[in-house]
């Protein structure tokens, strides 16, 4: 039995991880899959002050209050740069970083180095699509029941999380057992910025051919990817 943290991109909440966390825990792995601090159904504690660094804190207290060790930390699109700085901050806990077609951001750079947004919806305190973007672009890949699903669910995300260079002291000059999946129908973040974290971590490469949304469209696939040690 694993420990696996599961850290869900922008405009999510640990929702979109159901399907692949009922394959894990099916298997008999411990799963975690929390909304990030200002997300989904926790965006009525939106405030000044949430970025990466501060989800990344609370997720790496969660581990040490349910006491979790050789923990398989797992990020998706934004939820990369929230994980790569959990990883730094609870290193003795965490046995395994996978990172599940994510951005990866090295220290200093943002969201907007790698991704063009067309039409994000920004306040002082959230940033997100317009629902058009979400339905026509951001969940192009999604189809039918799981399309109107996840539309139904998506809310904007804590803007200086979006907006903000990362700060990773130490997270890509440290040895990990890691793991890359590159979502070959993803238009973002591409396969270059798969393969630059892949090389810089001397990571295991995986493909899926699918979109930017695996834990929706290929569940047991990416379970399976995740499980692979």
């Amino acid at each position: 039995m694993a420990n696996i943290v599961l850290l869900h991109g922008a405009y999510q909440g640990g929702w979109i991880w159901q399907r692949t966390a009922a394959v894990l825990r099916a298997a008999g792995h411990n799963v975690f899959a929390p909304t990030l601090d200002g997300c989904a159904e926790r965006r009525h504690a939106l405030r000044p002050g949430i970025d990466t660094e501060s989800q990344a804190a609370e997720v790496a207290e969660m581990l040490f209050f349910e006491d979790l060790n050789d923990v398989v930390l797992v990020g998706s699109s934004c939820g990369g740069m929230v994980g790569c700085r959990v990883a730094e901050l609870a290193r003795d806990r965490i046995g395994r970083v996978v990172l599940a077609d994510a951005l990866a951001l090295f220290h200093g750079e943002a969201v907007s180095d790698h991704v063009k947004r067309p039409t994000a919806v920004t306040t002082d305190l959230a940033t997100g699509p317009s629902y058009e973007d979400a339905a026509n672009r951001m969940f192009a890949s999604l189809e039918g029941a799981t399309k109107e699903w996840a539309l139904a669910r998506y809310t904007p995300h804590p803007v200086a999380a979006m907006a903000a260079p990362v700060k990773l002291d130490s997270f890509w000059q440290q040895k990990w057992n890691a793991s890359v999946i590159y979502c070959k129908q993803a238009p973002n973040p591409g396969e270059a910025h798969q393969r630059r974290a892949a090389n810089t971590l001397n990571a295991k490469w995986h493909e899926l051919n699918t979109g930017h949304y695996p834990m929706l469209t290929e569940p047991e696939a990416l379970s399976k990817l995740i499980m692979t040690a």
